[in-house]
């Protein structure tokens, strides 16, 4: 069996989050814009949400860092929220969108 990567970890990390309204994971609706890993396996996201007065706008940015840091190899982890560009439903992946009835 092939070790899993940090990278590998950190999108299994992430797809466990849901947005509450919508039964998909945050990874595969789209709402991860950049998922980078520093050296010393420092941990960057940015995201967005699906609507800036999401009621979940606290909730989902704080449970993707919580599991991030559960990752024993990973050190510091930075989680960025933005607006820019503002999420899009064309932005889900073919399996959000088939799960979401837009296929």
């Amino acid at each position: 069996m092939v070790a899993e990567n940090l990278r590998d970890k950190a999108v299994r990390a992430i797809k466990q989050v849901y947005d509450p309204e919508i039964p998909v994971d945050v990874w595969e609706l789209g709402l991860i814009y950049e998922l980078t890993l520093f050296p010393v396996n420092n941990i960057y996201v940015k995201m967005t949400l699906t609507s800036p007065a999401c009621p979940a706008a606290e909730e989902i940015p704080a449970e993707i860092e919580t599991n991030l840091k559960a990752i024993e190899e990973a050190n510091e982890v930075t989680i960025e929220l933005t607006f820019d560009p503002p999420y899009e439903p064309d932005m889900m992946s073919e399996a959000a969108k088939l799960e979401l009835g837009f296929l």
